[in-house]
């Protein structure tokens, strides 16, 4: 008979950056998920890990500095802690900080529940001269302390043994003893013995009669008086545990922050990485994004169709698991290489320190625009692929700073919508290039006007100020980068896949519905194309067929193109006869070729991401019989400003909520219509 494991509930927390998420993966491996805290856009991590007879369930907590909620991360933890009770609180400290680190200690102390204390990134304590007397500190705490070093893993597993011991003997620390006076305006205040001394000092704020007689024997506030003997607390033990060594020489920490927080080379060297992580994110992962879309479409479908075809069935059902099913999971799948490559050079720059010093060193322009430092990188990102940049957003603190950069990326000109631009710039008007610019341009203006019009409105108030933390520089390993994007990538299938195959599957349904249809003009998309084009009339486009484009083009903006080619009839088609084995062949040698223009990617200079190829000649005649230069510069502000693709939505949807995405959808949409509309009349009257 299987023996069912006992089931602890394990809280790690901490400052931040103090390396809970590189012990994390270690301890939980490919069991590690993310998500969002209930109801708030802060990010969730937790995972699972065996050991004897229990399986630990492990909670991230968001990096606070204090059980006295002000911010969003420090309201959720604190709840955790105190609503929930995990079984175990595995405090983690970063060693070099360990003085500061402690007086969120001597909070958890205060809690007087089961804890374990780590003390992290041991390594780079020895650097600087820094050694800790762990037996001394159990002694006068009463509890367990581990050694360990996130980057490498080295002591991690011994946290799991220590928490069962903990959790096996109740083990709960020394309760913290505080100067004689306050102790004995506690102890007055205790009705139950086993009130801890987090709600007796809780007791203690709520009662001004208790906290004057405090106030008058110290001479200032009582919540003054209590951070004042955390402080003589921390101290104390920092300096009977903590012996330091004499360092003479510069730690690599300092050295390098001469010049990456320098205020001009630090720009410079900090334009000089978006760049390469710009290039390399996009410029790498293109060609496997094509492969993949080949492989599926050019290879699986039609083999996939073929076989079906054998088996006799219906032809309409083949074409719906051929073209729909496959082209949606194949859809998804083109994403998986560009979110893998943004997120593997992003938590590279974040774990090795680099990430926290770019908002630090854009935080004061920044502050400017109403934002943070560390909104920059997802707008920058955003000029890449909308999809990736508004996950970034992730490793925004502040809710309200996330929701609006949020708000902001779609307005961001991708290559996607560039392919149009310049289609239609080239047809239509004798300088593209200043038109290409100006769409761009006018793209970041809507972004700031959305925000400003969202601080009005929606997030009232100032900035929240923080402290912005700087930890020391360190490399991390190449499997703890995998594991972390590995993480991501499951999250993004799960959640924003999920919904962008659905939508994608119902958006082919509308192209092919009623059954046997041989035009888009007689499927649902065309009758639905035909419907919605007085809604368009006042902004220029009067004919069925380009509003219509629209609707496959809510998959991706490139698709517009391809769709009125189809509509307009001016592509056919091609069939050509499938061999299943010399077709194979033709994948592998893609996949290999693919490979080399990635790598080789790398050490060419120059970003290959904004190349534009000449198609759709044919196209270009039809066209300008159904539009004037007005109406097709109208049509490209919609296409930049209407929300850009089904894939952004998906991922808004997935970090903001429902509701949020659905509001966004309608407001781009209205914001795209009503700058068309007046751009159109304007033209026309020139």
């Amino acid at each position: 008979m299987k023996v069912l494991k006992k089931i602890l509930r394990v809280a790690l927390a901490g400052n931040p950056n103090v390396g809970k998420t590189s012990i994390l993966n270690h301890l939980a491996g490919t069991t590690l998920k993310v998500g969002n805290w209930p109801g708030v856009t802060v990010e969730k991590r937790e995972g699972k890990a065996t050991y004897k007879d229990y399986t630990l369930i492990l909670i991230d907590l968001p990096g606070i500095y204090t059980l006295e909620p002000v911010s969003e991360d420090e309201l959720i933890a604190y709840r955790f802690l105190t609503e929930e009770s995990p079984d175990v609180i595995v405090n983690v400290i970063e060693t070099p900080n360990m003085e500061r680190d402690l007086l969120l200690t001597a909070q958890f102390l205060e809690l007087g529940m089961p804890m374990v204390i780590v003390l992290n990134m041991m390594d780079e304590a020895q650097k600087l001269g820094i050694e800790i007397d762990t037996q001394r500190l159990e002694g006068l705490l009463g509890i367990k302390v581990v050694k360990t070093n996130g980057r490498t893993g080295l002591g991690v597993k011994e946290i799991l043994s220590a928490v069962i011991e903990t959790y096996e003997k109740g083990i709960k620390p020394k309760e913290v003893r505080y100067s004689e006076e306050m102790e004995k305006i506690l102890d007055a205040l205790r009705e139950e013995a086993s009130e801890s001394k987090h709600q007796l000092i809780k007791k203690l704020l709520s009662y001004r009669e208790h906290a004057q007689k405090l106030e008058r024997l110290y001479g200032k506030p009582a919540y003054h008086i209590i951070r004042d003997n955390r402080f003589a607390f921390v101290h104390g033990l920092y300096n009977e545990v903590v012996k330091r060594k004499a360092i003479t020489s510069m730690d690599i920490t300092s050295l390098l922050d001469k010049f990456l927080l320098h205020p001009y080379l630090g720009m410079t060297i900090f334009l000089l990485v978006m760049f390469a992580l710009f290039k390399v994110s996009f410029d790498f992962s293109k060609p496997f994004m094509d492969w993949l879309d080949g492989f599926l479409n050019g290879f699986v479908s039609p083999f996939v169709r073929i076989e079906l075809e054998k088996l006799g069935v219906e032809n309409w059902v083949v074409r719906f698991i051929s073209e729909a099913l496959i082209g949606g999971v194949g859809f998804v799948l083109t994403f998986t290489p560009l979110i893998a490559t943004i997120y593997l050079l992003l938590s590279f720059l974040e774990f090795t320190g680099y990430l926290p010093r770019i908002a630090f060193l854009m935080d004061r322009f920044m502050h400017r625009l109403g934002l943070h430092g560390k909104s920059l990188i997802p707008l920058l990102l955003g000029f890449g692929c909308n999809v990736p940049a508004i996950v970034a957003t992730r490793t925004m603190e502040s809710r309200r700073d996330k929701l609006l950069v949020i708000t902001m990326i779609p307005f961001m000109s991708c290559p996607a919508r560039l392919v149009v631009f310049s289609f239609f710039a080239i047809t239509f008007f004798s300088h593209p290039v200043l038109v290409i610019f100006s769409l761009y341009l006018l793209g970041i203006l809507v972004a700031f006007f959305t925000a400003i019009l969202l601080k009005k409105v929606a997030f009232k108030g100032g900035l929240d100020h923080f402290v912005m933390e700087l930890p020391p520089y360190r490399l991390p390993t190449l499997k703890l980068l995998l594991r972390i994007v590995w993480v991501y990538l499951k999250d993004f299938l799960y959640r924003a896949g999920t919904l962008i195959f659905a939508v994608s599957v119902l958006i082919w349904l509308s192209l092919n519905l009623p059954p046997g249809v041989k035009t888009t003009q007689d499927s649902l998309a065309g009758r639905f194309g035909k419907l919605i084009t007085p809604i368009f009339e006042p902004i220029g486009i009067t004919d069925w067929r380009i509003s219509t484009s629209l609707v496959p083009a809510f998959l991706a903006r490139e698709i517009v193109l391809s769709s009125m080619a189809t509509i307009y009839s001016v592509e056919k088609e091609e069939t050509k006869e499938f061999l299943p084995l010399q077709e194979a062949k033709k994948q592998v040698y893609a996949l290999k070729d693919a490979a080399e223009e990635a790598f080789s990617s790398l050490i060419n200079p120059l970003p290959k991401t904004f190349e534009v190829s000449e198609e759709h000649n044919t196209l270009r005649a039809a066209i300008t019989k159904s539009m004037s230069g007005a109406s097709a510069l109208s049509f490209m502000i919609f296409i930049l400003i209407y929300t850009s693709c089904l894939g952004t939505v998906a991922v808004m949807w997935r970090e903001a909520g429902r509701g949020f995405a659905l509001g966004f959808l309608i407001y781009s949409f209205v914001m795209a219509w009503i700058v068309s509309f007046l751009v159109y009349r304007i033209g026309s009257l020139v």
